[in-house]
């Protein structure tokens, strides 16, 4: 039998990072085991930025998860994307690239046992894997291997929304990943002339030359093996073939919804939820698959008096002039992921910072590519930001190949419900500003006919997705429902497994998760290599509560 000093089960985000890092050694042995495929280099569904909406839906690309019946959104069940391929999600998302408020960590870290995850303590990782090419800062990296492009914003609806917003009483901010994120900006994206970085690209190819790396794709891992308190290996098929491999360590990377769905198959969490779906309980943990956490999204669109949004590269004709632009010069609108700007607001003066997320979008157009407005138009992405709402994440039977039950429960609490009220109403303040006038043709969706707090609240529920940013279903922290140890990220009570992705994190970020997640790869492979860890940086950031000035405009 095989055996490995790291096993890594998931090729993802954070799992590619990983194998760069532990394998840096050469006198460690590292395995990655993908239940996906690989992230082929002639892949233009992949690789072309614009070309984002034609992975998601498409089983060659996608695990197409769904939600149960959503009680509080008209039983309805939310569709959910997670990548199928090195890479994992980074390689289909849509290549924002935010780290969340400096406010986030402090939040983490100031759960008992949590105090290294403060944002001192984060910032030299978020350094450390970026090279921000907007240029490097005392909060932003220039060396690492995640190359960033800040948004061009050159299309003239992105002016006047930037217009728009100041006039509606909100700042823009210089770098919504620097000293201030609140405010609006162009957005850094994981992009580099024309082609997306994600996280295979940045971390794990550049690795695969090494003689002690070995990755695997089409290899799903079914069962972690445990020997009293301690994981000894993993079992996984692949061609119809079941195969056993030994390890030191064995580290989960298979994101909020696969990790804990083999913990259980595992036999470790809730001893009567595993029973009642035929799995012998091993170890019992009661917080595995629980604490869910998302963000929840709708789209408020408006059709634009002048042709000047993106609908014009809809038309089918024009695919192989775009393809070809892209092809042979990495140009054109295929280059570009099109989320290039947005911002972070306060919805009210209770929160400390941020709780709503804009993206805007030169057209109108669901993320998946599907409904068209019809006509020129453009959009605004907007949610709240950190909800209280809580989920789960469980097996149904002791099948590995089963997706598990999936329950966000959106908009279950008051908090929740009040935030999307804010949210829309100061999405359409902004929308419907003076610098939005030579544009503004009139709003789309939801339409003038929803107005009341109640017809809002039914069309979130009607027409609302997932912002996918699934986080928090194996937590750290040491209270008796967390799951990982916050100084080690082993599983608690057992020796030889940790988990290190989006289920890690005890509160999700308020941004896209994305760079939260390498953060904590970055920070958890000196962790578990016993390397000193980057000393924290004590740097000052903006807060509200301070009285720190909100100074009125940002550069580009």
């Amino acid at each position: 039998m095989a055996r490995f000093d790291f096993v890594i089960v998931g090729g993802g985000s954070a799992g590619s990072a990983l194998a760069n890092r532990l394998s840096s050694d050469p006198a460690n042995s590292v395995l990655v085991l993908e239940a996906g495929r690989s992230d082929f280099p002639w892949d233009v569904y992949i690789h072309m930025p614009a070309a984002l909406t034609f992975p998601i839906g498409n089983s060659l690309y996608d695990w197409k998860y769904e939600s149960e019946p959503e009680p509080f959104m008209n039983d309805r069940r939310i569709y959910h994307a997670r990548g199928k391929v090195l890479g994992g999600s980074s390689s289909i998302n849509g290549m924002i690239f935010q780290r969340g408020n400096a406010l986030d960590y402090e939040r983490w870290a100031s759960d008992p046992g949590m105090s290294t995850w403060d944002y001192a303590h984060c910032l030299p990782y978020f350094k450390r894997m970026e090279n921000c090419l907007a240029g490097a800062d005392e909060f932003r990296g220039g060396a690492g291997p995640l190359l960033l492009e800040r948004g061009p914003v050159t299309n003239p609806l992105f002016g006047a929304f930037f217009d728009a917003v100041q006039e509606a009483g909100y700042p823009l901010t210089t770098d919504v990943n620097g000293y201030r994120q609140e405010g609006f900006a162009a957005f850094d994206r994981n992009l580099y002339r024309g082609r997306r970085w994600s996280a295979a690209k940045a971390y794990l190819h550049p690795a695969m030359s090494r003689p002690n790396l070995k990755v695997i794709t089409r290899a799903m891992v079914t069962k972690v093996a445990v020997s009293g308190n301690r994981a000894t290996g993993v079992e996984y098929t692949r061609n119809g073939k079941h195969i056993s491999v030994d390890a030191g360590e064995v580290i989960l990377a298979g994101g909020a919804f696969n990790s804990p769905q083999l913990l259980q198959l595992s036999g470790i969490g809730d001893p009567q939820h595993l029973e009642s779906v035929g799995v012998s309980p091993v170890h019992e943990l009661r917080g595995v698959g629980e604490h869910l956490q998302d963000h929840l999204e709708v789209y408020v669109q408006y059709s634009c008096k002048q042709p000047v949004s993106l609908n014009s590269e809809l038309a089918f004709w024009k695919r192989p002039i775009i393809g070809a632009e892209w092809l042979f010069g990495r140009s054109g609108p295929g280059a570009t992921n099109h989320f290039e700007a947005g911002g972070f607001v306060r919805s009210n003066d209770q929160v400390d910072y941020p709780n709503l997320m804009f993206h805007f979008l030169p057209i109108a157009i669901r993320y998946d590519g599907s409904s068209p407005a019809g006509g020129h138009g453009y959009q605004v992405h907007i949610g709240p930001m950190y909800s209280d709402s809580r989920g789960s994440v469980r097996i149904r039977s002791a099948n590995p190949t089963e997706h598990p039950a999936i329950r966000f429960n959106y908009l279950s609490t008051e908090q929740d419900r009040r935030e999307w009220v804010e949210s829309v109403r100061i999405a359409r303040s902004i929308l419907s500003q003076a610098g939005m006038d030579p544009y503004n043709g009139g709003e789309i969706s939801p339409g003038p006919s929803v107005e009341s707090d109640q017809e809002i609240l039914d069309w979130v529920a009607k027409d609302g997705e997932t912002a996918l940013h699934p986080s928090c279903t194996a937590r750290m922290g040491i209270d008796y429902m967390s799951v990982l140890d916050p100084l080690t990220m082993r599983v608690h009570g057992l020796d030889g497994l940790r988990v290190v992705d989006a289920s890690a994190m005890p509160y999700v970020t308020n941004g896209n998760i994305y760079a939260p997640v390498m953060m904590l790869a970055e920070k958890s492979a000196d962790i578990i290599l016993g390397n000193t860890p980057l000393p924290p940086e004590e740097t000052k950031f903006y807060q509200f509560r301070n009285g720190d000035p909100l100074s009125p405009t940002g550069v580009f």
